[in-house]
């Protein structure tokens, strides 16, 4: 049985977005149904419903950074209640057996695990993610938003939060440690938030000083221009580690010299192009490079609790229904500080087409 929401889709990967109705389950025993308060805009949303990365089945809404309230549970749900407070990242299901699983990092399923959006779900459909009015979700997957978090804030963290901050944990950035963040977006600001939180003496680089008033705002204590003259040779060796957030091609050799011997270069940018790599840069100082996605549901609701504890949330500029397309516009010009949120109280003033 299925029951009828509005949701944000698109037809096609040049098609606008047009409010449609769509079905969803009804909740089976370890289901929740949530009660969509927010929901993020992630690059990964614009590079997916656009065939940016293959292919994908339409009519398609994404959205993976999802915020609400639970409005519903399945008759075996003992972890959740009506009424709390809860979110939703990038997964909504895995295999749960498989050793990664049990290790609390269900990302890396080994039997393939399945995404809030554009996958194939357990009943054979193809998940419908987070634009919408409300979302099913096993609650194997549903995380708590701590009160100190309000919705539109809170969105955000369930895919540019724990994205950031896993590698940071995983390297263990602590007090003392030198921390350059490499631009300053969406993915960006919530990493210098973050390092600053756990102690750490936080560099942004930039191509230039634009946005050093927002870096300084967020927590920094510098900013520098990675384009001036002299820049690598003046840095060399300075930092402990270097956290990648830019989705284009850099110069891996020219950074990883900027770290100190065993030092980190974490990538959790998706740059489309290939990037070439003289290995002596990694053999000279025994540095690492390494890549990065999201983190497991166990981490990313450690993440979430981090942020309240500290009083870290996204920079948000909240819209309406209407207005996304607009919004990915702006996203590829990067005309934003530092996400969009999709206010979606505002489905209830729109008419589906569907």
């Amino acid at each position: 049985m299925t029951f009828t929401v509005k949701a944000l889709q698109k037809t096609g990967p040049d098609a606008p977005f047009e409010v449609r109705t769509i079905e969803r389950r009804d909740p089976r025993p370890d289901d929740v149904v949530i009660a969509i308060k927010a929901a993020g805009i992630c690059h990964s949303d614009i590079h997916t419903i656009r065939q940016e990365w293959g292919p994908v089945t339409y009519p398609l809404a994404v959205g993976h950074e999802i915020a609400g309230v639970v409005e519903a549970v399945g008759s075996g749900v003992t972890a959740f209640a009506v009424g709390d407070r809860v979110g939703v990242g990038c997964l909504v299901n895995s295999c749960g057996e498989c050793a990664e699983c049990l290790d609390d990092q269900e990302q890396s399923c080994l039997n393939g695990n399945v995404g809030t959006y554009a996958s194939t779900d357990v009943d054979g459909t193809i998940t419908q993610g987070g634009y919408s009015e409300k979302v099913v979700v096993n609650e194997r997957f549903v995380v708590r938003i701590p009160d100190a978090l309000p919705f539109d804030v809170a969105a955000p963290l369930l895919c540019a939060g724990i994205t950031t901050y896993s590698p940071l944990a995983r390297w263990d950035v602590a007090p003392g440690d030198k921390v350059a963040v490499l631009g300053l977006g969406g993915l960006g600001h919530m990493g210098v938030q973050i390092a600053k939180a756990r102690g750490a003496d936080v560099t942004v680089l930039s191509r230039s000083l634009k946005k050093e008033q927002a870096a300084l705002e967020l927590g920094a204590d510098r900013v520098l221009a990675t384009s001036e003259e002299g820049f690598f040779a003046a840095h060399k060796r300075e930092f402990d580690l270097i956290l990648n957030t830019v989705s284009a091609e850099v110069n891996l050799d020219a950074y990883l010299r900027l770290l100190k011997p065993r030092g980190v270069m974490a990538c959790v940018g998706a740059p489309p192009q290939a990037m070439s790599l003289r290995i002596g840069s990694l053999i000279g100082g025994r540095k690492v490079l390494t890549g990065s996605d999201i983190g497991g549901i166990a981490e990313t609701q450690e993440m979430l609790d981090f942020c309240a504890q500290h009083g870290l949330a996204a920079r948000i500029e909240k819209i309406g229904v209407d207005a996304v397309d607009d919004a990915y516009e702006r996203v590829i010009a990067g005309d934003v500080q530092f996400r969009f949120v999709i206010d979606t109280a505002t489905f209830a003033d729109a008419e589906p087409v569907a």
